[in-house]
């Protein structure tokens, strides 16, 4: 998959994917705010992708899932204040939390499965797995 992001006015990027266009802005104080900030994107993408992969999974299961809603935010702390952080006490560490329910008839079993579902989209994995950005000037 290729995506292309170019600059527009101000701050603004265009970003392309096969034939879909989507702006990417700042907020006011720092550009337009004709669309949403890259981090919003970021939770996004990985809510959208927790959301495909459970319909994918219940579909699959014939599970009475009718409706998934993901809720985002992402903020920093030190890590001294993250019970479950290993990197050095003082350095940052980027936080999301993320609530999502699940609606449908579905027995509390089915809601674990698919909580644990949810963890398993690529975007999550690609998040909290060693990722390497290669970038180079062309």
């Amino acid at each position: 998959m290729k995506v292309h992001v170019r600059s527009l006015k101000n701050v603004q990027v265009e970003i392309t994917s096969g034939d879909h266009h989507l702006i990417a802005d700042e907020p006011r104080d720092i550009g337009d705010d004709r669309g949403p900030d890259p981090y919003a994107l970021l939770l996004g993408a990985l809510g959208a992708c927790k959301v495909m992969t459970v319909k994918m999974y219940a579909r699959r299961k014939g599970w009475p899932l009718e409706d998934v809603e993901v809720m985002l935010e992402t903020f920093k702390v030190h890590a001294r204040d993250c019970e479950d952080c290993e990197s050095d006490p003082n350095a940052r560490v980027d936080i999301i939390e993320c609530e999502i329910q699940f609606k449908g008839d579905l027995t509390a079993e089915q809601v674990d499965r698919l909580k644990d579902i949810s963890e398993k989209c690529p975007v999550h994995r690609t998040l909290t797995s060693e990722t390497k950005i290669r970038s180079q000037v062309v």
